[in-house]
């Protein structure tokens, strides 16, 4: 790469079943571009597959590595959807759409986990994305990668987010910090149990701040934030609360990183040794905001290679239009997300904030 100027980013990766597929797509086209140099990843749920898959490639080569790492990952989902009872008809797929509402098996499916245990219904706890990630992730590559890795689960006993680092990670780790507590048992880990991570850090982004050098967090955001109207079906209203749930943590961590930026500008931590962290997006809220949640679970060859294009094109106009600003400003404006501004989006990329005022003596 010589003579190619080089910027370095931090990359947080939502979760979100298979709209981790859009994840997929940002990150093969990132992984693209020479002048994209990644120095972290931290990741829940989809986002912690996805994280460890990239890690893995990197420590056996190189950036075409890592893409076939996880090209290999999402293939395997594919090859084990076959045999998933979940899996329409091409009749169901014409009446549904992405959304797989319209398939007995995901109604039969839907009920029972709203009045059983998965305890009760799956007391073998049988995971098939457990067989998968022990085949296709080797986590002694993960520890070998150049790439920073930190990925997010929650505490069942005390509520509280636990986060690990590469030089940890086991299947295990993975499997709690993807595990839905309506659907599979909670993942014990030295005599602790875990379930998704995306409670309480839908991805956590303080590990970037305390561990890694570059200022530039790039957040691959795949759960919308806002959602017009209110939902009416029982499915609906429970998937919001769910996004709302998800998103929260996310919101709390960008509060916090623009309560410190506007004291920063505001001279008050002069000497303090606190950074201003640069935040950007990529992402598609227009698109993902269509999808019900019912397609969380869809993993239909159509769907998923959709998911990656889409994945592909946002973070091409995230390279077009905000790639130019990494190291020297942020491009998202976290203040006007928690006011519910409309043109806190601009065209799948959040606007850059506005210098916050001096403070007066």
């Amino acid at each position: 790469m010589a003579g190619l100027q080089t910027r370095t980013i931090n990359l947080a990766l939502q979760g979100g079943g298979a709209h981790g597929a859009f994840s997929w797509g940002v990150l093969d086209r990132l992984l693209e571009d020479q002048r994209i140099v990644i120095e972290g990843i931290t990741g829940a749920s989809a986002g912690a597959m996805n994280a460890v898959a990239l890690a893995a490639g990197f420590a056996e080569g190189d950036r075409e590595a890592a893409r076939a790492s996880l090209r290999a990952f999402w293939e395997g989902v594919l090859r084990g959807a076959r045999l998933s009872p979940l899996s329409r008809s091409p009749f169901e797929a014409m009446l549904g759409g992405w959304n797989i509402d319209m398939s007995p098996a995901f109604v039969m499916f839907d009920l029972v986990t709203r009045v059983a245990s998965p305890y009760d219904f799956n007391p073998l706890n049988i995971n098939p994305l457990r067989d998968l990630v022990t085949e296709l992730i080797d986590f002694d590559l993960v520890r070998k990668s150049p790439v920073k890795v930190y990925i997010s689960a929650t505490n069942v006993e005390t509520g509280r987010a636990q986060v690990w680092d590469k030089r940890v990670l086991s299947t295990d780790h993975v499997m709690a910090s993807a595990c839905l507590p309506w659907l599979f048992h909670a993942v014990d880990i030295d005599g602790v149990p875990y379930w998704d991570g995306g409670f309480t850090g839908n991805p956590p982004l303080w590990p970037l701040f305390e561990n890694c050098a570059t200022d530039d967090v790039v957040l691959v955001q795949i759960n919308p934030i806002r959602r017009e109207g209110s939902p009416r079906t029982a499915r609906d209203i429970i998937n919001r609360v769910n996004e709302i749930t998800f998103n929260s943590s996310l919101l709390r961590d960008l509060r916090a990183v623009d309560f410190v930026t506007r004291l920063i500008e505001a001279e008050r931590l002069d000497g303090t040794g606190y950074r201003k962290m640069l935040m950007h997006a990529i992402a598609d809220e227009a698109s993902l905001a269509e999808l019900g949640a019912s397609s969380k679970f869809n993993v239909e060859p159509h769907f998923i290679d959709m998911l990656f294009n889409k994945g592909r094109d946002a973070a091409e106009n995230w390279l077009h239009t905000s790639f130019r600003h990494v190291g020297e400003r942020s491009t998202v404006n976290v203040r006007k997300l928690f006011h519910g501004e409309d043109d806190a989006l601009d065209g799948g990329q959040l606007k850059p904030p506005r210098k916050a005022p001096k403070a007066k003596d």
